[in-house]
């Protein structure tokens, strides 16, 4: 990577939005001729009036359209560069389509056609732009998501901005429909201009780098294991079709207008592809064979998905059979939540998440009980959908005899971690008062990491006890007395200033100490982690003793003590109730009390202790219940899944297989991803994500055929 010193990547960013000014009017224009030329060559009545229209919008949106533009594109990249995922995401989701209009699922398909077209132009210059942005950013290598000025980022904020401006959706679609190459040819020229200034300021394009297996850069692979990692993306094998295939069955390739017509229960006899039955009947066939479609196109993804242990996706796919007669039935059951057949496929791939590997405890009669439950889907009989109520309660019953143990446990572990969060998010709010004393900066820095470190802590935990149970004189209130002898401790370290009263200095310091003493014995505090504290205040009562000077030298300067310093901590028993883990590198947890001095110009760390790199070199983690991780345990790759977050988000209870329970801070979460040794297996349930996948392909079927 080239040294020189270049323009921060901003100064890009605003490159690229002042030359929306140029190319979006020249855009629309285009439009618009493509719309007229549309409308000359319509044979339908309807059609050419809403084209003609949709030309009139075209015009009549020049200009507005600009600062909405401006505006999206703005935001877009500003999120790219700040680590928020999904700036540049397109393509529909499976819930999503249940929720859209018929405008809404045809503007869908028009911009799938939109981004084809666009990234196939401009795919030589995407790499070329991308490999110089990163190179900006200071990454060692190309990062796609880092680049926020991808096309994507251009067709997202172009769809935002529409909807913001009030286009009509049915108007948005034409639009798109018109001027899909010209909008390539528009942004070619932007590429252009974007890579020219970029060679002329010095930036020299990164390499493509080697993915590593367990993460994609020292900052994570933080994505779920997807099915695309699974045997579909093996080398040589696709499941992109042509335009107008067929499927194996003869049966045109499932649409988005069909899925989502099917989802709404809107399928009419013109989905055939013929009159002679009578509609009824046309409509129920051809409802079942979508149907039919769609759970075999789901239950493919889910058996090819390699986070689920193959033993398992063996049973699932001998469960199809048994999908597929129940979609002749309920033909929509996959998109009830409630279904129990859906919530049956649920609860068996949720749990088997849980296993890495068949050798851990519990996954043997875990996977005997599901082939209890294939055999008896597959048993002969015409009640195969009345079958899965009963099987889901099996299922159900066998889950809570294996967790049965482990409950009590963490209801314990949940409790205790709210009191946790509680105390420590008071003790936060306690180190500013205690800032905000007069003397606190004036005292040495060994006190002041005190105050801020253990004592507020034992504060905090006095006012959340008296909060329950409060004392029956105020005045004999714990809190009150670890409180008013911050100011008698901030005075007495004062070396100059306490000799000048020597008599006050004799009379506080037993105070002080037995208070002190007292205050850490509440709270559990390990008396080993505070000697060093005591031993130097000890030595700085002495001194003060023995030094008579008429003047009040000063102190040392303060220690950089920000906000963030001050870090989670659980007494002994707190920690065991939650299986609470701290195994961290060493020189991530540095010691309570030292003797510190300045560092070297350069040197100093930044507030939390991570390291300085673009933040755009990693890829945000949503901790969010219910999502799937690896992370090691006692020196073994392990899956845990989040079972519990505290209100505040800073704490976060995980549950393995086997019922174990261990719990984390957000601050060593992060830790653990940068160190590459936290890895997300999945964020949502593996079958609304089989459901996304199909959502994705019957878009690509969609915008894969001819449109006219």
């Amino acid at each position: 990577m080239n040294a020189t010193v270049r323009p921060d990547i901003d100064v890009y960013i605003q490159d690229a939005l002042a030359q929306t000014e140029q190319w979006l009017p020249r855009w629309l224009d285009q439009v618009s001729v493509g719309l007229k030329n549309l409308e000359a060559t319509e044979p339908g009545v309807m059609e050419r009036k809403a084209l003609n229209q949709a030309r009139l919008e075209a015009d009549r949106h020049r200009e507005s359209m600009v600062p909405a533009f401006r505006k999206e594109l703005e935001t877009a990249a500003l999120g790219t560069r700040s680590g928020h995922a999904g700036a540049g995401k397109s393509g529909v989701s499976f819930d999503e389509l249940e929720l859209m209009g018929d405008d809404q699922v045809q503007e869908t398909v028009e911009f799938a056609r939109l981004q084809q077209v666009v990234e196939m132009t401009l795919e030589d210059l995407d790499v070329e732009l991308t490999a110089r942005i990163c190179s900006a950013l200071g990454l060692p290598q190309v990062n796609p998501d880092a680049n926020p000025l991808r096309p994507a980022a251009f067709i997202g904020a172009l769809s935002r901005a529409m909807k913001a401006d009030k286009v009509d959706a049915s108007v948005r679609g034409r639009w798109l429909k018109a001027g899909a190459a010209a909008l390539g040819e528009q942004l070619s020229g932007v590429f252009l201009g974007l890579i020219e200034r970029l060679d002329q300021n010095g930036v020299r394009p990164v390499g493509f780098g080697v993915t590593r297996p367990f993460a994609a850069s020292r900052g994570g692979d933080t994505r779920p294991l997807s099915a695309v990692t699974g045997p579909r993306s093996r080398q040589g094998e696709t499941t992109t079709m042509k335009p107008g295939s067929r499927s194996a069955a003869g049966d045109p390739l499932l649409t988005l207008d069909q899925l989502h017509r099917l989802l709404v229960g809107n399928l009419g006899p013109e989905e055939s592809g013929g009159a002679a039955a009578p509609v009824p009947q046309v409509n129920q066939a051809m409802v079942r064979n979508l149907a039919s479609e769609v759970v075999s196109l789901m239950m493919r993804q889910i058996t090819e998905d390699k986070r689920i242990l193959q033993p398992i996706r063996d049973i699932l796919h001998g469960m199809k059979p048994a999908l597929l007669d129940l979609a002749r039935d309920d033909p929509r059951f996959f998109a009830d939540r409630h279904n129990p057949a859906r919530r049956l496929l649920d609860a068996i791939i949720e749990r088997s998440l849980g296993f890495k590997t068949e050798a851990e405890s519990g996954y043997a009669p875990f996977a005997a009980e599901v082939r209890g439950i294939q055999r008896a889907l597959l048993r002969a009989g015409d009640d195969v959908p009345q079958r899965f109520p009963g099987l889901l309660e099996r299922l159900q019953r066998f889950s809570s005899r294996a967790v049965e143990p482990s409950q009590e446990a963490r209801g314990l572990a949940v409790n205790t971690l709210v009191r946790v969060e509680q105390r420590n998010l008071l003790a936060e709010r306690l180190v500013h008062e205690f800032r905000d004393l007069k003397d606190f900066p004036k005292a040495p820095g060994v006190v002041r990491r005190f105050l801020t470190g253990p004592w507020a802590q034992v504060v905090a935990q006095a006012r959340l006890e008296e909060g329950a149970r409060p004392p029956l004189l105020p005045a004999e209130a714990a809190s009150r007395r670890y409180t008013e002898v911050i100011n008698d401790l901030l005075w007495s370290c004062q070396v100059g200033l306490a000799s000048l009263n020597r008599p006050r200095l004799v009379k506080v310091i037993p105070v002080i100490l037995r208070t002190l003493r007292e205050g850490l014995d509440s709270i559990d505090y390990p008396r080993a982690a505070t000697e060093g504290f005591f031993q130097a205040l000890m030595g700085l009562h002495e001194a003060a003793y023995k030094t008579q000077r008429p003047g009040v030298p000063e102190d040392n300067p303060p220690s950089r003590q920000d906000a963030e310093d001050v870090s989670m901590w659980m007494q002994s028993q707190e920690a065991k109730d939650t299986g609470f883990l701290t195994d961290l590198p060493p020189e991530t947890q540095p010691p309570a009390y030292v003797d510190t001095q300045p560092l070297p110009p350069g040197e100093l760390p930044d507030a939390r202790g991570a390291d300085t790199r673009s933040p755009d070199s990693r890829i945000p983690v949503e901790f969010t219940v219910g999502a799937w991780f690896e992370m090691p345990l006692d020196g073994v790759t392990t899956r845990c899944q989040i079972t519990w977050a505290s209100p505040h988000g800073t704490l976060y209870l995980f549950n393995t297989a086997a019922g174990k329970s261990v719990s984390m801070t957000r601050r060593n979460l992060d830790r653990l991803v940068e160190q590459d040794r936290l890895r997300m297996v999945a964020r949502q349930s593996v079958v609304d994500e089989a459901l996304d996948a199909v959502a994705q392909q019957a878009l690509k079927n969609s915008s894969s055929t001819d449109p006219r």
